[in-house]
C-alpha cells in the first residue's frame, strides 16, 4: 500500500457511507412520501439508474479530465444532490426525492470506478491486492453509515432530513481527500494512435461475460436482500435502531474480507473465491428463510456481505484480463452499465415484491440468479479447461 491506495480506500470508505445511508433511509422516506406503497424503494431505484445513465457521461469526463477531475466531478454531484434530497424530505416532495437520487446517481458511476483506479495505483503484482484492500475502505461506510443515519434521523422536524445534510458534509469531506490524490497522468492523445477493439468484441470475449454477470448479478442479489431489509424490518415490527444493526453488519460483512480477499485469489484463483461468493449467497438465503428473529436478519445478512465482496472482488479482477490499457474507458463503463442495470431493476423489485409477496418469497426468488452466476462459473472453467486440452 502506498499513500496515494490508503487516500483512495478513505474516499471508497465515504462513498459507501453515502450509498448505506441511502439504502437505509431511502426506502423509509419513500414510504412515508409515496402514494402508494409499492413505490417506496422508488428512491432507491432512482439512486441505481441514475447510475446506468450515468455511466457513458462518466466514461466521457475519465477521457478527457482524467480519473481526479472526474471524480472531483462526481463529488461535486454528490454535495449538491445530498442538498436537493434534504429539501425534497423537508418539503415532503416525493417526485423530488426521486429525481435527487437520479442525479446522485453520477456520483455513484464515479464511486464504482474507484476500484480499477486502485489497480493503476499499484505494482502490477499487487493489483489484486490493491483492489482488494481500497475495497476494504468501505468497513468506514459500514460503522460510519448506519450510526449516521441512526444519530442524525431526528436531527430536524423532519425524519431523516438532517441525514442529507450529513451527507452533503461527506461529499466536501471527501472532495478534501481526493485533493491529496495523485494518479498517473493522462497519455498524450496521438493523431493515429490504436483505438484499441470496439466494444462489440471486447464484450463477447467468455472472461469478459462472465466477469459482468459475476458483478452484475452478485450485485443485483445483493442490492435486491439488502434494500428490502429495513421494510421487513418494520414489518416485522423491529426498530429502526434494530436494522441500523443489521446494515452494519451486512457492510461489514461486504468490506472486512477486502483485507484478505486478494490473497484468497492469488491462492486459490479467481474462479474458485468467486464459486464461495455463491455458496455464501444460497447460505445466506437458507437463514433468511428459517425465521425472522433479530439473528436471522443479522447473519443472513452478514454472509451475504462476505458472498458479495468475494463474487464483486473477483469479477473486478477477472475483468482486468478482458481489455488492453487503451479501453478500458469503455470496457469498464460497460461493466458499470450492467451492474447499475441489474441494480435498477432489483431496487424496485426489492419493495414491489417484499411488500406485496413476503420475505420469504423475495429470498426464494433471488436463488434464480444466484444459481445463473454458478452455472456462468462453472462454463467459463470449462471453456479454459477445454483451450488447454484440445482435443
Amino acid at each position: 500500500m502506498n499513500k496515494n491506495l490508503w487516500l483512495l480506500a478513505a474516499a471508497q470508505g465515504l462513498f459507501l457511507t453515502n450509498n448505506v445511508v441511502f439504502i437505509a433511509i431511502n426506502g423509509l422516506v419513500g414510504l412515508s412520501l409515496a402514494p402508494l406503497g409499492w413505490m417506496a424503494t422508488l428512491p432507491v431505484m432512482g439512486y441505481v439508474v441514475g447510475g446506468a445513465l450515468s455511466t457513458p457521461l462518466v466514461a466521457r469526463s475519465q477521457s478527457a479530465f482524467g480519473r481526479k477531475g472526474s471524480f472531483q466531478i462526481g463529488l461535486l454531484v454528490a454535495f449538491a444532490s445530498a442538498l436537493l434530497c434534504f429539501w425534497a424530505a423537508y418539503d415532503r416532495n416525493f417526485w423530488l426525492l426521486v429525481s435527487a437520487t437520479v442525479i446522485a446517481g453520477y456520483y455513484s458511476a464515479n464511486g464504482q470506478l474507484y476500484r480499477f483506479a486502485a489497480a493503476e495505483l499499484a505494482a502490477p503484482d499487487f493489483r489484486e491486492k490493491a483492489v482488494s484492500l481500497v475495497l476494504a475502505g468501505g468497513l468506514v461506510g459500514a460503522v460510519l453509515g448506519p450510526n449516521l443515519a441512526s444519530r442524525t434521523r431526528n436531527l430536524m422536524d423532519v425524519p431523516f432530513a438532517g441525514a442529507y445534510l450529513a451527507l452533503a458534509v461527506v461529499a466536501l469531506v471527501s472532495m478534501v481527500i481526493m485533493a491529496f490524490l495523485k494518479f498517473p497522468p493522462l497519455p498524450p492523445k496521438k493523431a493515429n494512435a490504436d483505438p484499441g477493439r470496439p466494444l462489440s468484441q471486447i464484450v463477447r470475449q467468455p472472461v469478459f461475460m462472465v466477469a459482468a454477470i459475476g458483478a452484475a448479478l452478485g450485485y443485483g442479489v445483493m442490492n435486491l436482500l439488502m434494500a428490502a431489509t429495513p421494510l421487513a424490518m418494520q414489518v416485522c415490527g423491529f426498530p429502526f435502531d434494530d436494522a441500523a444493526l443489521v446494515l452494519e453488519w451486512h457492510v461489514i460483512g461486504m468490506f472486512a474480507p477486502g483485507f484478505f480477499t486478494g490473497h484468497l485469489i492469488k491462492r486459490f484463483g479467481t474462479l474458485t473465491i468467486m464459486g464461495v461468493g455463491v455458496l455464501l449467497n444460497i447460505a445466506c438465503i437458507a437463514i433468511a428463510i428459517s425465521g425472522v428473529d433479530l439473528h436471522q436478519f443479522l447473519i443472513a445478512l452478514f454472509l451475504l456481505g462476505v458472498g458479495w465482496n468475494f463474487l464483486f472482488t473477483g469479477s473486478t479482477t477477472l475483468s482486468l484480463q478482458a481489455y488492453r490499457p487503451e479501453e478500458k474507458d469503455r470496457a469498464q463503463a460497460a461493466i458499470n452499465f450492467f451492474v447499475f442495470a441489474t441494480m435498477a431493476l432489483t431496487s424496485f423489485a426489492s419493495g414491489a415484491l417484499v411488500t406485496t409477496q413476503g420475505w420469504v418469497w423475495l429470498n426464494i426468488g433471488s436463488l434464480v440468479p444466484v444459481a445463473l452466476t454458478g452455472l456462468a462459473l462453472g462454463w467459463l472453467a470449462w471453456v479454459r479447461r477445454e483451450a488447454h486440452n484440445p482435443a
